[in-house]
C-alpha cells in the first residue's frame, strides 16, 4: 500500500535540522482563499472540500491503487510584503493562501471529474467548484521539521533561512514560489506542543 509520509521520508519526514531538497513534480488537489485559518469560513470549506474530493477518488479507485490520503499542505503568503522570513505575523487575516493534497499518479483529469460529481451528489452544500487539479513543481528548497505550536513556528524559519543562506543559498520567494507547510499531526487530536510540520522555502544559488 502505498503511503506518501512512509514511502517517501525525504519529503514528509526530515530531520528538526535544516536540509536541502529538490521536490520533484507531483499532482494535487488545491484550493484557494484568504483570511485566519482559525476564523475563516472560507478555509473550514477548503478543508472539507479536498478531504471529500480525495476520499472520493481513494474509494472509487480501490482496484487501482490501495493507498493511504496524503496529509495536508499548505502554501502561504500574506497581503502585504512580507517574504517568509522569521516574522510574526500579528494579523492572520492578512494570510493568503493555498490549501492542497497530494495525489498518487494515476489521478488525471477524468478521475478528478468523478470525483467532482461524486461529492456533489453527496454533499450538495459544499462548494467543490473552488477545488482545481494541478501539477506543482516546487524545485529547489530548504526545509527542516516543526514540532510544536504553529505560533512558534517563526523559531524554525529562522533556523531554515539561516541554513540556506550559510550554504551558499537564498530564499526565493518570486515567481509563486511560496512558504510551504506540510501538517503530519491533526491538531484536534495531538497537543500543540507535539504537532508535527515540515516547514520547507524556496531557494537559489547565490
Amino acid at each position: 500500500m502505498l503511503d506518501f509520509k512512509k514511502d517517501l521520508k525525504e519529503q514528509y519526514q526530515p530531520k528538526t535540522t535544516p536540509s536541502i531538497i529538490e521536490v520533484p513534480e507531483i499532482t494535487v488537489i488545491a484550493v484557494d482563499g484568504a483570511g485566519d485559518p482559525n476564523t475563516s469560513a472560507s478555509y473550514k470549506e477548503a478543508i472539507e472540500i479536498l478531504y471529500a474530493l480525495s476520499y472520493a477518488i481513494k474509494m472509487g479507485n480501490k482496484a487501482v491503487l490501495e493507498y493511504v490520503v496524503a496529509p495536508l499542505e499548505g502554501f502561504w503568503e500574506v497581503a502585504d510584503d512580507f517574504k517568509g522570513g522569521g516574522a510574526v505575523i500579528n494579523d492572520k487575516n492578512k494570510f493568503v493562501w493555498t490549501s492542497f493534497i497530494r495525489q498518487p499518479d494515476f489521478v488525471n483529469k477524468d478521475v478528478f471529474a468523478a470525483a467532482l460529481a461524486t461529492v456533489a451528489k453527496k454533499k450538495p452544500g459544499l462548494d467543490v467548484s473552488r477545488a482545481r487539479l494541478e501539477t506543482i513543481r516546487e524545485g529547489l528548497c530548504a526545509q527542516a521539521m516543526h514540532i510544536g505550536s504553529y505560533d512558534n513556528e517563526p523559531g524554525t524559519i529562522a533556523t531554515i533561512d539561516r541554513f540556506a543562506v550559510d550554504n551558499g543559498y537564498e530564499i526565493d520567494m518570486a515567481d509563486g514560489r511560496r512558504h510551504h507547510e506540510i501538517y503530519l499531526s491533526d491538531p484536534r487530536k495531538v497537543a500543540p506542543e507535539k504537532l508535527k510540520t515540515v516547514i520547507r522555502h524556496p531557494i537559489k544559488r547565490t
